[in-house]
């Protein structure tokens, strides 16, 4: 476990991929996963003694297991975002809301939250895009408890400006994402659980599940609308979401 949380800071480090056929059966669970995480985190120096201040979750549906990762804050900017100083793998690009706490949550709130109770605790919400890259040099053949151990396969995230939260028809909420000049690419009602509040209650009980309290001001990114779409280095990405606003970032 420590060589291999030494070997993907490491690649962190000096911006280059690891193969994953050494590490296949490193990993037996998620909860291996979640604690690689922190490893790499504490080896980096991310977060220090503090509680991780972004982070992202999601899933393919309310269905399955939802993961989750805290986000080195290095790589969280604000819109319009350069990333011209930092190298990536193989980067894609997730078009995505973000939420934020308003207040602090406990472990003992967390445990009692449902999805209809939990967005109260949410104060603004805001364009986001995921710059997606893994530490793997085959992400697609890597396994699972893998990529989740390389935080979830996270490169950065682009913040556009908050505005206050308020609950939507999300099934109507439109998403266009433009990437150099590429034709844009045109969504609507594509969030893969529906409404990206319903996973707060989840992502809380993990990140309080050592008994910490979730700081008011955390951040949550909350899964794609438009699965992964590449990216080439230079190029420039602008997701707009109608009535909530944009976020642009060059790759």
């Amino acid at each position: 476990m420590t060589d291999l949380a030494a070997s993907l800071a490491s690649a962190w480090r000096e911006a280059r991929a690891l193969p994953a056929a050494p590490w296949q059966d490193s990993l037996v669970d998620a909860a291996q996963a979640y604690d690689m995480q922190d490893r790499v985190a504490a080896t980096m120096g991310w977060f220090g003694a503090a509680e991780p201040g972004h982070w992202k979750s999601g899933g393919p549906s309310r269905e399955a297991v939802l993961t989750h990762a805290p986000l080195p804050p290095s790589g969280v900017r604000a819109s319009p975002a350069n990333y011209g100083d930092m190298h990536f793998n193989a980067p894609g690009i997730e078009s995505e809301i973000a939420l934020r706490l308003g207040q602090a949550v406990t472990p003992e709130q967390a445990a009692q939250l449902t999805p209809e109770t939990a967005a109260a605790l949410i104060d603004a919400m805001a364009v986001s895009i995921e710059i997606v890259d893994s530490r793997w040099a085959d992400p697609a053949g890597t396994p699972a408890l893998l990529r989740l151990a390389d935080q979830q396969s996270h490169g950065a995230l682009v913040l556009g400006p908050w505005v206050p939260y308020a609950a939507r028809d999300w099934s109507q909420q439109t998403c266009e994402t433009r990437i150099g000049d590429q034709a844009p690419d045109l969504r609507k009602g594509t969030h893969s659980m529906g409404d990206p509040a319903w996973l707060l209650p989840i992502w809380l009980r993990h990140l309080t599940r050592h008994g910490a309290t979730a700081p008011a001001g955390t951040v949550v990114t909350t899964g794609t609308w438009v699965g992964v779409l590449p990216v080439r280095k230079g190029e420039t990405v602008v997701v707009e979401f109608a009535g909530i606003g944009r976020a642009e970032a060059r790759v």
